[in-house]
Parts: C-alpha cells; structure tokens; sequence
C-alpha cells in the first residue's frame, strides 16, 4: 500500500460557490433571449445523445431547457455571448460533449477553461478538460513569454454523452481610473464533476482565443466553433466578496494511492446517512476504481483519478470511513442485493439477504492481483468479477452461477430514468453512466416499481456487462 501525505485547503470555498449559487441568476433556456445574436449553430432541446461510435455527433429531441451547439468541419459554429457583462462572479453549469469534441468556457469572454472529451485520459494537460490555456507573465525574460497553460490537477473528466457539472469563481482584473490595470484577473477556483481541480491560478493576461481586450466587466462566452456540446442549468452570481479558502489547518491528509493494484477495506458513505459497513475499494494505474459492498454483492459507485482519502479512518481515532479522491459516480443509493429470486419479472426486489440464504464467500486474487468477489446465495455459489478497463474508461463485471435457475435475476441498476442509446446499450439516471450489455447476456426488462426504474436481467449461467461513465 502506497500512502501519500500532502495539506490542501479550498473546500470551503467550493463549499461556499454551491451556497452562493442558489441565489445566482439562472438562465431560462426557454428560448435564446439571454445571448446576444446566436448564429443557426445554436439550438434549444428537450433531450441530447451522443453517439459513443461516431465523432462529433449529438441527437437531439425538439423541446426546451437544454442549449445544443452542433458544429462541424465542414459548417462550423459561432461562440455564444451573454448579453449581461460581469466582474466578479461565480459560475456554475452542467455540459455534455459529443465523442473527440471540443470547446469552452470563457469567463469575460478573455479567460478560458478548455472543454474536451478527456475521457479515459491518465494524465490530463491544459489543453484538455478543465484545462486552463493562459498568457504568461511579460516581466520574465525573453524565453519565458507566450503562452502558456495550466493542465487541471487530476482528471476528473466522464465520457461522451453524460452530464458533467463545472464550478468556477473568477476574479475579474481591476483597473485604475486612467484605465491602467492594477491586478491581474485570476481563477479562485474551479471544481470539476466534484474535484477540485484549480485553486489560485493568476492570469497575466487574456487567455488564447481571447475576444479583446482585458476589461473590468465582459459577458459569459461558450465556445461554438470547435465541435457539438451542449449545456443546461446555466447559474451565475456576481460577487461582492472573493471567497477565501479555509487555512485554519487540522490534520494532515493521509492519501492513498494506486499507481499499481491497490485495495483497501474500509466503511464507504454512498449518500448522507448511508452507509456500508463492509466495503472494499479497489483501485490501480487507469486512474479509475470502485467500492463494493461485501454484504449485499452490490457495487456502489466507481471514480476517474486519484485513489482514496483515508484521513477519516486513521486520524485520530477515525470513524472508520475512506472517501474517493477523484470524480465519483454512484451506482446506487442504497446497498441492496444484486441477484434476487422472483416469481416473475414484475415482482418487487428483494427487500433485504432474509430467508436468501446469503453468505459472503470474500475474494480471490486473480492472475493480475485483482479480487473476484464470492458468495452463496440461494443455494447458489456466485462468482463477480469486476475488472477496470485498459483504458480507463470504466469497468467490467462478469457474474457466473454454479446452479443456474430460470428465477435468479441480476439487478443492473435502480434510477430515477432509463434510455436506451443503442443497441444494448443504455443510459443511466439522467445521463449519469452508460451500462453495456455484453454478448449472450439476455434482453432486459426495464420496468418501473413504486416509481422507481429499474434495470433487471435473468442470469442463467452467466451474465457479463460494461459500466461507462
């Protein structure tokens, strides 16, 4: 186990941008009335999907509340401008790429925060997502002019075609009366899915593509001519006061990390007064890992970068807790258990492991150092195999069963929504994951219990899937 002690102190301010915000302006995508002359580039949708197969590619449905950018090679976009100008402020969105796709996020229409489809990348650079493209200062010499870029601390990006929320504030640069600046603007923070991955970042001058020159007070600009994005809950705040960030100290973090297979048992939080007793994490050099629940066979939730904090379970006398490090994505709300008998394929999920049987069996160590996950349920003998991907770009899992039977279904996923995106491939929780079914696993029921949806699939003898996100 590699641990890496290091001090960081900005989630008070992250904290404080999502209070913020809720009192910021929202912009009503009910029609384009907040930019100023949008170019036939821009459109309005109800619904947008991208195409995992295919570059540069969004479907949308007609309707209202989500802003679409389709830009091509061959017919490239405009950039969008607000038409409200802002000094200090606070951003906050959701967007969504196209596959190989690329954009922005200009604060002032001068300072960008880079928009690209960084999916699966281990190292991210300031060219791509959340990436900062920057002047360097003009005192240094020579040789250190241009430009330059500030790449995001860690990867914190999810795939094409799912929903990735951005939280900026920005310092704008101030002037004297003769029009004279006295401060350099600056990025205060940026958090990305969740992750912090800006703090502090000076900029000595408009960043490359800036629209002119620097000034007290520019619009929000989105970028349109460089590929198909789209955005929706838009929220802005101009700010009297900068946030300042928490340096009042405590102990120093204790990271985990996994630049080879690494796991850790520990209890895991999945929401706010949830939580599993009985979890192991489990991580490597993708940059990608996952928690699983030992007592239900439930997967709770996988994350794109950095391994695992334990400061909550070993400083001090603990809670017993570790959290991720990087952009999370949860696969559930609750540990349930992941194969149920059932009359029929309408019947109510089991509720709880009474009268089932349950066993947890622990793990073995496959041939690469990774843990297959056992246990005895029914009557049957499970085996869950759960591998990341090469590239980083999610997980595997493989179910077999000693004893299969024509009642033993496999619960895939439980959400507030279910699309289908292909075939045998769906979107999960408004765009939240994909899940991939693998050959030979049967066709799904996707059914809607007590106002839950849900994903089931009868197992037989083996059932293989691929979670995206």
């Amino acid at each position: 186990m590699n641990i890496n002690v290091s001090k960081t102190g900005f989630t008070a301010i992250i904290w404080l941008c999502g209070t913020l915000l809720a009192f910021g302006q929202r912009i009503d995508l009910k029609d384009l009335s907040a930019f100023k002359n949008p170019s036939n580039s821009w459109s309005l949708a109800q619904n947008v999907v991208a195409d995992l197969n295919a570059e540069n590619v969004l479907k949308t449905t007609k309707g209202e509340g989500i802003l679409v950018n389709q830009s091509t090679a061959k017919k490239a976009g405009a950039d969008l401008y607000t038409v409200n100008e802002y000094g200090d402020v606070a951003v906050e969105l959701d967007y969504l790429t196209a596959k190989g796709t690329n954009s922005g996020i200009y604060l002032q229409g001068n300072y960008e925060i880079q928009i690209d489809d960084a999916w699966g990348l281990k190292n991210a650079t300031s060219s791509n997502n959340g990436g900062i493209y920057q002047r360097w200062d003009d005192s240094k010499p020579e040789a250190d002019k241009g430009f330059g870029g500030v790449a995001p601390r860690q990867n914190a990006s999810k795939a094409p075609g799912l929903w990735q929320h951005i939280k900026i504030i920005f310092q704008a640069p101030k002037f004297d009366a003769s029009g004279t600046k006295t401060q350099n603007a600056k990025i205060i923070g940026v958090e990305l899915n969740g992750v912090l991955i800006h703090e502090n970042v000076e900029l000595f001058g408009a960043t490359r593509g800036a629209a002119g020159a620097e000034k007290a007070k520019g619009p929000l600009r989105l970028q349109g001519d460089h590929g198909s994005v789209a955005f929706k809950n838009i929220s802005i705040t101009e700010l009297s006061d900068i946030p300042k960030s928490d340096q009042r100290g405590g102990a120093d973090p204790i990271y985990i990390e996994a630049a080879s297979n690494n796991m850790i048992r520990s209890f895991v939080d999945v929401v706010p007064g949830v939580r599993s007793v009985h979890a192991i994490s489990v991580g490597g050099p993708e940059k990608t890992a996952y928690s699983y629940d030992l007592d239900n066979g439930t997967l709770l939730q996988g994350w794109h970068g950095n391994f695992v904090d334990a400061t909550p379970m070993w400083d001090g006398r603990g809670n017993g807790t570790s959290r991720p490090l990087g952009s999370i994505t949860r696969f559930t709300k609750k540990p349930v258990l992941a194969i149920a008998k059932l009359a029929n394929d309408q019947a109510a999920w089991i509720a709880d492991t009474a009268g089932t049987g349950f066993r947890t069996k622990g793990y073995i160590m496959d041939k690469q150092d990774r843990p297959e996950f056992k246990y005895i349920i029914n009557g049957a003998q499970v085996t869950d195999a759960i591998k990341v991907m090469e590239n980083g770009q999610g997980l595997t899992r493989e179910i077999t069963i000693n004893k299969p039977s024509k009642d033993l279904y496999f619960l895939l996923a439980t959400a507030s929504n279910i699309e289908e995106a292909g075939k045998g491939l769906y979107l999960i929780d408004d765009k939240a994951y994909y899940i991939q079914l693998g050959e030979g696993t049967a066709k799904p029921i996707i059914r809607n219990i007590d106002g839950k949806w849900e994903i089931i699939a009868a197992i037989g003898t083996r059932l293989n899937y691929t979670i995206l996100f």
